[in-house]
């Protein structure tokens, strides 16, 4: 089964980032890899509305990358039920060749585990002497392990108090050994046998037979005794018949020390290094065996697989990135601080949006985009662009989507002015979710900043709340330890930002685009773009 492989874009996910996942995760699988898509936090208005448009599913939350249980390749074993006897369990430890197994209920849920340690401490205990009463070990157990047909009786006859006796003492003195609810084991002895029946023993074994004795079997009728007979002698019989008892009896239930298939691999050395036990098993969220790991599971190099799209730093990247093996990055800004222990395939291209690279990998490798492949990746560029006036759009921006527009059948100027709208609506929303909505973390050499940006058709609708938004933006780059916070509110209609900042090193604006500003807010007509018109500025001025 090929390993899977997640196609993640960065955190606050926009547009570009989601269907850029999606769209390369397609073009993944079609060249026979078992991408899926991801994302790393809640869609946005604008994203919400193309995934709907074209009838796509939103990529599956991703919250970490971490090596979990999951990652492994535990051993598959076979899973026992709880009345199956000791023999039948050892058989099958020896044929596999382990040292436990897991005990399941009738809906393959985890009961117990089984081990060999188990197994020999009990059958060593000379002490308990009613084990098989003690164990309520079905009589068709004792029948299985000593290989015995039962010719008279049945397990409703069955009510032994779990004395296992030989008979090897004359008639005479059988009174002083004998009681009721007795097991006995015998071989040619017939009067010792009737005997032993009339003092009560509940089931009498006969050894070392080839035929039905039918006195016997009229003997045991009249005493209510049930008879079985075994080619086995009577050594053997006697020693294996423990053996007989169900493993639920010897099983370890208390203490047991399991691990989920989503727990993180971290976690479960810890607990390793804090037990004695060989293995674990695995269990998923409905309690259901999925197999065993041992310590040098835990050891593996078997991480998970990414492919990065629309972005290259590690403060916009999924959590436990440093665990995981990335296996290709594509991207159109500028290069970041992710790196890897080997060479990768990494594609970077001055253009608008990551989309536009990707539409042309499906078009230079002779792959025609699904028109809902299409649909996304040209809404991509669409917003990324803003409709071709933002200063990042190139000719191949502008000329893949419009052909990726004729493949989805749409009119991209219409369809742009509905996406917007859709995604330009601050109504109601939080301050939270107006900085979050598309924020990106940055570091320089003078501190950490952040970088928010929303989309609007009026931006005199965000006026009024802009005290509570600036007041957000304070504590949250307080409680951050951020340097620098800013948000962009960017007027699609008239082209240009209003940018709202707080901070330690909010001086910078004045510098990096040579202004005057206000306290904590300034108009810049032209500016629309965070990636080419406000990040390089500010990069200037901090580094």
């Amino acid at each position: 089964m090929p390993k899977t492989i997640y196609v993640l874009g960065h955190k606050n996910p926009d547009t570009d980032s989601i269907c850029s996942a999606i769209a390369y995760a397609e073009l993944k699988r079609k060249q026979g890899l078992a991408a899926v898509p991801g994302r790393l936090g809640e869609l946005n208005q604008e994203t919400e509305f193309v995934l709907n448009y074209f009838e796509v599913e939103a990529p599956q939350l991703v919250k970490t990358v971490k090596k979990q249980v999951s990652d492994l390749n535990m051993d598959v074993v076979p899973s026992l039920s709880p009345e199956i006897p000791i023999k039948t369990t050892w058989n099958v430890m020896k044929k596999s060749n382990l040292k436990s197994l897991p005990v399941v209920d009738d809906n393959e849920r985890l009961l117990g585990v089984v081990t060999l340690s188990d197994i020999t401490e009990k059958y060593m205990d000379a002490v308990d002497n009613n084990m098989i009463a003690a164990s309520k070990t079905p009589l068709g157990n004792i029948a299985d392990t000593l290989n015995a047909k039962i010719i008279w009786g049945e397990e409703k006859d069955y009510n032994t108090t779990g004395k296992v006796l030989i008979l090897a003492a004359d008639p005479s003195q059988l009174e002083f050994f004998v009681e009721e609810g007795d097991i006995v084991i015998a071989g040619n002895r017939r009067d010792s046998i009737v005997k032993a029946m009339e003092l009560g023993a509940n089931c009498v074994i006969l050894t070392c037979q080839n035929e039905d004795d039918p006195s016997l079997i009229e003997a045991a009728q009249t005493a209510g005794c049930i008879l079985m007979t075994t080619q086995t002698d009577t050594f053997t019989a006697a020693r294996l018949i423990n053996l007989s008892i169900p493993i639920s009896y010897v099983m370890t239930t208390k203490e047991l020390v399991k691990f989920s298939i989503d727990d993180f691999v971290d976690e479960v050395k810890e607990t390793m290094m804090t037990t004695r036990y060989r293995s674990y098993p695995v269990v998923d969220k409905n309690n259901k065996v999925l197999g065993f790991i041992s310590r040098y599971h835990v050891i593996s190099q078997n991480r998970k697989q990414v492919i990065l799209v629309d972005h290259n730093e590690m403060g916009q990247t999924v959590p436990g990135i440093e665990e995981a093996e990335i296996l290709e990055i594509i991207d159109h800004h500028r290069l970041g601080d992710i790196q890897t222990g080997k060479p990768i395939f990494f594609k970077n291209e001055p253009v608008g949006c990551t989309s536009t690279i990707i539409a042309n990998m499906y078009f230079d490798g002779g792959i025609k985009p699904s028109k809902k492949m299409a649909g996304l990746m040209c809404s991509a560029i669409l917003s990324d662009t803003l409709r071709f006036q933002s200063p990042t759009c190139t000719y191949l921006d502008r000329v893949t989507a419009e052909k990726l527009g004729e493949i989805a059948n749409i009119d991209i100027e219409s369809y742009a002015l509905q996406m917007f709208k859709a995604g330009s609506g601050l109504k109601g929303k939080s301050p939270r979710e107006i900085l979050l909505d598309d924020f990106k973390e940055l570091t320089f050499n003078k501190g950490r900043i952040g970088i928010g940006q929303v989309y609007t058709i009026d931006r005199e609708s965000i006026e009024e709340m802009k005290a509570d938004l600036l007041s957000f933006m304070a504590s949250f780059c307080q409680d951050g330890n951020y340097g620098l916070i800013l948000l962009l509110i960017t007027d699609i209609i008239n082209q240009g930002s209003e940018i709202l900042f707080v901070g330690k090193l909010k001086d910078v604006i004045g510098k990096a685009f040579d202004v005057q500003t206000m306290e904590h807010s300034v108009y810049l007509p032209g500016v629309v773009s965070r990636k080419k018109q406000v990040i390089p500025n500010i990069s200037t001025v901090l580094e």
